[in-house]
């Protein structure tokens, strides 16, 4: 704990919440509140709450990223707790997987390369080394000289810098003796799953740690569960052994899925045509070693249909090239970074090794005489092009200037530009004879698509970058679902049906050859960039028609509390396909049929919610799952977790029957689970691999009901990052601030799928709010004796308890929609706005006792969902209440009336309008002097207030107003034509008004202003008259207008009776130009003297 004081501020308000917390949390764990058992018998709906979050992984500290997130779930099991809900909150611990072996390996490394401790080169050594490697240029990634361009990796760049993995241990406050440990995966799994527990602990989360546990076959009842899990899936066909392309890690020596990743998650492989462009002998001089090969350009190509149009092949004139040996026979000339892919695609004479015959640049493929399969030019010359990106494809474009855009214009370029053709030795021969040759019609575009969008869009050259990216746009999809092929063997069929038969076509004949890369820079954890490699290894078959139909079933049978999560969810399902499930490298549960392989971390955590229903009974509060259970893992055997889990007959088995039927018990009372809350990254994979598995091994009854998805937080409106020393993990915080600030700063942070922000300064401002709430309640507790007993009577008081019901119920429909921000706002800041209003219109009278105690009671409840360890204070220590308030039950209230609620607001509309008239009657018409304070004498101030009131609209006022309401549709929300409310003004009785041109000069502004009003406040403000009495209201609250305006004398009056009129006296000029109307009075003051005097006038 910081000390009272550090840099000259105090912290006792901060330390005050920290030692509350502790008390607290000592009482929560001694009376086992967070301990959940099942009930004798299924719940009655709303009677169990069983929410979860996706268990964090244990290679660090957790941070406020997962405590914003966490912090959605424990609101809300609070809230359900709060209710009488009998209440499941359980939390394990994450270790599957690639980053903990990768961390661990990475230590051992820097031990064995540097000593242990490691001694790292200095600063200088480093600075040295990186200026030899300046001048090294990497392949494929030329940056314009005016652009920046990072060293560091991505997975460097996570890491926070170029921090080695010894200086991430020291990060977390590890000596040099206690980091030498973690070199031991299986260390880290000791190491950090017991500190989070301690963290949340501190955090006052809701947990039934009994249920806690970590994966990987450490605990030997995780891994019992999730070899059943997926023996059951490969029984029921959905685990399948075949060659597929995935994302994959050279350096791991396996697939790189989401969860390894240090940056690309959810990217893709992308699947291309690799056209075989030969190069016709005899070969030029710098290709002279390759005779006797067939030596091929190769160009990866997504539109295989457009190849009979080819006029050229395009090259990057300064790229960087190889001749790369396929097979013995062909060589394909290609960037390395494709010949790498190429090469974990069994297109490699040596496997996964590119074998580099010889290293070109582009400058040495121009003028390279082609023959390309499909094209109508027998001979074809490869051309430069300044635009070709070396980090896509091959390097090797085809071009196809009739349908694409980019090549139109670059072959325009070259056949316009004789000192373009010059520049890089282009002979006329190998552009000029080249035209256009149509090969599909689209509709709105003609035969050459290419050509017509380019003139449309007023396309100049080849560098109109943005011009030419809308082109495609314009274009490209148009040809596939409109398009008709001109020219082939499939002449007349529409592209989307040639396109396929063409493909294959290419490919049977050897022209072509399939190539996959990812969609966009992938790195690994292990710091690596991934290719996509052929692989033959198991899959999940998600995507299989019957099982998405259930999946999609079960998805929209959910609550989502979002439609962007909604969307996100279908999404996901639609293009969601089989998952590669195994590995060969890091930690986790080996398959069970195979165990060379282990599954990985995104498919041994798709189900294991429903382990949370049994793992105190197995694992006897042990996290590891030690022998000192009763049960042992040999024992859970597949007949006793289907019947446990699978609605299975009853095993023979030596399983104690009690046990086995407590484990039913508890499974079949909990699910299905009613919430689980994640970050909304996790929708594309998790979440949704756990709706499939839900579906394939459990039935309808068990299918999960709800998901809460959020965005990522950022602390003090600007991204978490370790790097920039933004960041706090949540012992930090809580540390900092407390833990009830740190969670009151968290629900304030936002709610919705958008990036929400913690921000400190709400944090600390909790501080002060909470103790000094405290203080406020010990003084009305000395104080007692001097409030005002008996039932609420005054008007104030009826405010104050309307305000009040209207808290618990406004708080009551925000916390059932997850939107903890507001039901913060009304439970805590609104209602303190409101007791504080309360305060000031009681006066003299004083407060009442009995109201005050319930305004304390109710606060504390709604509070108690965000700030637990406050409430227990304060129900225990200042309401002297007995049991925990975390599960005092939700407050009861009567019906909200919103008219007394509107009555208030127009009371204090008014004194603030009234303050307004008086200050500008006290300035008077001229200005004062600069800087002379206006002092009205004694005898001249103001101390009498005329309050002049008209409760109806009356007149042509009347008349507009009631035009108005018949002109307004409620279905579409808005009014009639202007010029159809004139007409039916027109034809009202005031339009028969001799005088009507004058009104009408009124009624316009006056029609507007009321469409406005509408607008703002709803169709309330067409109201002839509001639903309260105004004199009524004004007249209760006189006490409390003289004390709000400092006056000594109010009255209350009609503007419509001549008698009240006449006492404005002089004055009476303020109420003609300023005419009151139904919800705005208007003030007429008076000093003493002239208020008697126009008295005895008019007595007179």
């Amino acid at each position: 704990m910081t000390s009272n004081t550090e840099g000259g501020r105090s912290f006792s308000r901060r330390d005050q919440l920290l030692r509350i917390q502790s008390e607290v949390q000592k009482q929560w764990e001694e009376h086992k509140v967070f301990e959940a058992n099942p009930g004798s018998k299924p719940p009655e709906p709303g009677e169990k709450f069983f929410g979860n979050f996706p268990y964090p992984y244990m290679n660090g500290l957790l941070h406020l990223g997962h405590a914003f997130t966490v912090s959605k779930l424990e609101f809300a099991a609070a809230y359900h707790r709060l209710r009488g809900c009998n209440v499941l909150l359980p939390f394990a611990f994450h270790c599957t997987g690639m980053p903990i072996k990768a961390s661990a390996d990475k230590l051992a490394r820097e031990v064995q390369q540097f000593g242990n401790p490691p001694a790292f080169p200095s600063a200088e050594e480093d600075s040295a080394t990186e200026a030899v490697d300046e001048s090294k240029p990497e392949d494929g990634n030329a940056v314009a000289p005016d652009k920046f361009k990072s060293k560091r990796s991505k997975a460097v760049a996570k890491s926070g810098g170029n921090k080695s993995q010894w200086e991430i241990m020291r990060s977390f406050g590890l000596s040099d003796s206690d980091i030498a440990k973690f070199q031991d995966p299986y260390h880290w799994l000791t190491y950090f799953p017991p500190l989070a527990k301690e963290d949340l602990k501190a955090f006052g989360l809701g947990c039934d740690w009994r249920r806690s546990f970590i994966t990987t076959d450490m605990n030997p009842f995780y891994d019992s569960f999730v070899r059943w899990q997926m023996r059951k899936l490969k029984g029921m066909g959905k685990i399948v052994k075949d060659m597929r392309y995935t994302i994959y890690s050279p350096l791991d020596g396996q697939p790189c899925a989401d969860h390894d990743r240090a940056s690309g998650e959810g990217v893709q492989p992308q699947e291309y045509v690799l056209i075989k462009m030969e190069i016709i002998p005899p070969f030029p001089s710098q290709l002279k070693v390759l005779e006797g090969r067939k030596v091929y350009l190769a160009a990866a190509t997504l539109r295989p249909e457009t190849m009979y149009g080819q006029t050229n092949c395009w090259v990057l004139p300064n790229g960087k090239y190889g001749a790369y040996e396929i097979n013995e026979t062909d060589v394909f000339i290609i960037t390395q970074r494709a010949a790498l892919n190429l090469a974990y695609q069994k297109l490699s004479r040596v496997p996964e090794k590119p074998t580099c015959l010889l290293e070109l640049a582009g400058h040495d493929l121009i003028g390279l005489s082609l023959k390309s399969p499909l094209a109508f030019n027998e001979t074809i010359y490869s051309l430069p092009m300044l635009t070709i990106l070396t980090d896509k494809g091959t390097g090797i474009v085809t071009s196809v200037p009739s349908d694409s855009p980019d090549d139109y214009m670059a072959l325009q370029d070259l056949k316009s530009k004789p000192a373009l053709r010059s520049k890089f030795g282009v002979k006329d021969e190998w552009v000029m004879p080249f035209q256009v040759i149509p090969i599909i019609n689209i509709p709105e575009f003609g035969d050459i698509s290419a050509e017509k969008v380019c003139i449309d869009l007023k396309i100049k050259s080849q560098n109109d970058k943005d011009k030419l990216a809308e082109a495609k746009r314009l274009t490209y999809l148009k040809g596939f679902t409109d398009g008709t092929m001109l020219v082939g063997e499939f002449k007349g069929k529409k592209v989307q049906e040639a396109k396929p038969l063409i493909r294959n076509k290419l490919l049977e004949t050897g022209h072509a050859v399939t190539y996959s890369e990812p969609e966009k820079k992938v790195m690994s954890r292990s710091g690596d960039e991934c290719v996509v490699a052929l692989t033959d290894q198991w899959y999940i078959t998600y995507g299989e028609t019957e099982w998405k139909q259930k999946a999609e079933e079960s998805l929209a049978g959910m609550m989502l509390y979002s439609e962007e999560a909604r969307h996100g969810f279908e999404h996901t399902l639609s293009w969601l396909n089989q998952w590669a499930c195994s590995r060969s490298f890091g930690l986790g549960t080996r398959i069970p049929w195979d165990e060379q392989f282990l599954v990985e971390s995104l498919s041994d955590s798709t189900l294991y919610m429903a382990y949370y229903t049994i793992a105190h009974i197995l694992q006897n509060g042990d996290m590891y799952g030690s022998d000192t259970s009763s049960v042992k893992p040999e024992q859970m055997t597949d007949e006793v977790w289907d019947y446990v889990f699978g609605g299975g007959p009853v095993p023979k088995t030596d399983f104690p029957a009690s046990l086995l039927n407590k484990m039913k018990q508890e499974f079949e009372y909990w699910y299905p689970f009613d919430l689980r809350v994640s970050g909304k990254d996790l929708i594309q994979n998790h979440l949704t691999f756990c709706i499939y598995n839900h579906t394939a091994l459990l039935p309808k009854e068990q299918w999960p009901r709800g998901f809460r998805c959020n965005g990522h937080l950022m602390l003090n409106s600007e991204k978490m990052s370790k790097s920039t020393g933004n960041f706090r993990t949540l012992r930090q915080a809580i540390e900092e601030f407390s833990s009830d600030a740190t969670r009151f700063s968290l629900a304030d942070a936002g709610d919705g799928m958008d990036d929400a922000n913690f921000v400190f300064e709400t944090a600390n401002s909790a501080i002060l709010r909470l103790t000094k709430e405290i203080a406020w309640m010990e003084e009305v507790l000395v104080a007692e004796s001097s409030l005002r007993a008996g039932p609420p009577t005054t008007y104030a008081d009826c405010v104050f308890a309307n305000e009040i019901n209207i808290a618990i119920k406004s708080a009551e429909q925000h916390y059932n929609e997850f939107m903890f921000r507001d039901a913060l706002k009304v439970g805590f800041y609104d209602l303190q706005a409101a007791r504080d209003e309360y305060r000031f219109s009681c006066g003299a009278g004083g407060m009442n006792r009995d109201l005050l105690w319930r305004f304390m009671d109710v606060q504390t409840r709604l509070i108690t969902p965000i700030c637990p360890h406050y409430a227990e204070h304060v129900w225990k220590n200042i309401l002297k209440k007995d049991g925990f308030v975390v599960n005092a039950g939700w407050p009861m209230a009567d019906a909200p009336d919103l008219i007394l609620r509107r009555a208030n607001k127009y009371l204090q509309d008014s004194i603030v309008l009234m303050r307004k008239l008086l200050q500008k009657q006290v300035s008077g018409p001229k200005k004062a002097k600069k800087g002379a304070p206006v002092t009205p004498a004694e005898e001249n101030k103001f101390t009498v207030g005329l309050l002049y009131v008209s409760e109806q609209y009356d007149g042509w006022k009347e008349e507009c107003l009631r035009i108005l309401q018949t002109k307004f549709d409620s279905a579409k929300g808005s009014f009639a034509p202007d010029q159809e409310i004139l007409e039916a003004l027109k034809g009202s009785a005031v339009g028969q008004d001799a005088n009507f041109k004058n009104i009408l000069k009124l009624c316009m502004p006056f029609l507007k202003f009321k469409k406005d009003e509408v607008r703002l406040v709803g169709l309330q403000a067409l109201d002839l008259k509001l639903p309260f009495g105004e004199i009524e209201v004004l007249q209760e609250n006189s006490d409390l207008i003289k004390r709000q305006l400092g006056l000594e004398h109010v009255e209350v009056l009609s503007a419509s009776d001549d008698a009240a009129r006449s006492k404005a006296g002089p004055h009476i000029s303020l109420l003609t130009q300023n005419p009151p109307s139904p919800g705005n009075p208007v003030a007429v003051f008076l000093s003493k003297s002239e208020f008697s005097t126009i008295g005895s006038q008019n007595g007179a």
